[in-house]
């Protein structure tokens, strides 16, 4: 008797345990159908897309290092509860970090003129193996964003690590900010700096205290903006991280 409840037992959770897989088989269905569906663009025409165990798998290449990020928001966006793996490879070409560095450097630099913060963003540029790293800081967000797309979007990037911090914005720093650029741009050893975007003194303001950055012809010009800086009030700190050119570490 024992026996023969016990071989009941079994069967009945053999029983129970088919429907359980067979249901997990019909969620991964779904996730690699809805999946398929939101990469259903010519983009993504080589991402290849699989589901397993409630995990949407993502493969294939990519021109862009955007894409591969928007790749997987929209993944996410077609079942929010979806966990994403993933595992797209950037192709494209491979250009030479410096090369790579030069380039973006420029577009970056070029991208917010018309826009009046040039001389408020200190955007740096890193690169590694095809891997750019952005840092320094920002006027607003969309100095940031801007930066972040260009370098996500040009080819032989394959990753971007975006570490640029955006300045708080207040009406003492932008008092600070427009008295800076006149002070400093408005004299005349210095104004020539005002004409040329990817050469500018760059001008950061945060809760009052101003860092220069950006590199100048001379010694003298570095001075002088220093000692520019100094003349706006309302200041609590000047600091002058400017390099002369050919000086450059």
């Amino acid at each position: 008797m024992k026996l023969r409840v016990a071989i009941s037992s079994l069967t009945l959770a053999s029983l129970l345990l088919v429907p359980a897989g067979l249901q997990a088989q019909s969620n991964d269905a779904q996730l690699q159908a809805q999946a398929k569906s939101a990469l259903h663009k010519s983009a993504f025409k080589d991402v290849q897309v699989s589901a397993q165990n409630g995990t949407v798998v993502l493969s294939g290449t990519v021109k862009y290092y955007a894409q591969k990020v928007q790749a997987e928001k929209r993944v996410k966006t077609a079942d929010g509860s979806a966990t994403v793996e993933n595992n797209i490879e950037v192709a494209g070409p491979n250009v030479p970090d410096e090369q790579l560095a030069e380039k973006l450097g420029r577009e970056i630099a070029n991208s917010r003129v018309g826009y009046g913060t040039t001389a408020f963003n200190a955007i740096s540029v890193g690169v590694h193996n095809g891997v750019v790293v952005l840092e320094g800081s920002a006027y607003g967000p969309v100095d940031a964003e801007t930066a972040y797309n260009l370098a996500a979007n040009t080819a032989g990037v394959k990753k971007v690590i975006n570490h640029i911090q955006i300045d708080p914005t207040s009406p003492l720093d932008d008092r600070i900010r427009r008295a800076e650029f006149r002070a400093i741009y408005g004299f005349p050893q210095l104004n020539r700096y005002a004409l040329n975007p990817l050469k500018p003194i760059r001008i950061v303001v945060q809760n009052g205290h101003v860092t220069l950055e950006g590199v100048v012809d001379s010694k003298s010009d570095k001075q002088v903006a220093g000692i520019r800086a100094n003349t706006v009030p309302g200041v609590f700190s000047v600091k002058n991280n400017l390099r002369v050119a050919g000086q450059e570490r």
